[in-house]
């Protein structure tokens, strides 16, 4: 996996378990909340994960869209159906998701070269 991709999860590991070490029980059940909203339900776990990345994009959360990149390749959805995803967040957010929209796709390529090398891109 590339390095910023790796870079991002370290970072993210650490700042969730300096967050959870606070042991706050208001952010705890946020995080539960949270965490929750991604299982399956009347909507699949899959769908949801793209969910959060139209979302993402939309809300213009680079770290979110990197987040649900790998979930979504993970999930199983085709560089197709993420990029139809993308699409739907494009029309909806306007222009000022161009940006997201290249950081999205370059991560894409990221998560794809990492598995291409072996690597454990999608955890």
């Amino acid at each position: 996996m590339s390095d910023r991709l790796e870079e991002f999860k370290k970072r993210r590991e650490a700042a969730n378990a300096r967050i959870h070490a606070a042991d706050h029980l208001g952010i705890k059940r946020f995080f539960a909340l949270d965490t929750q909203a991604y299982t399956d339900g009347a909507l699949s776990g899959k769908s949801k994960e793209m969910l959060g990345l139209v979302a993402s994009a939309v809300l213009r959360c680079n770290e979110c869209i990197d987040y649900h990149l790998i979930q979504c390749v993970r999930a199983g959805y085709s560089d197709p159906e993420i990029h139809d995803g993308l699409n739907v967040a494009l029309v909806v957010g306007g222009s000022i998701v161009i940006p997201h929209l290249r950081h999205a796709f370059e991560t894409l390529d990221l998560i794809h070269h990492g598995e291409a090398e072996g690597g454990a891109s999608q955890e």
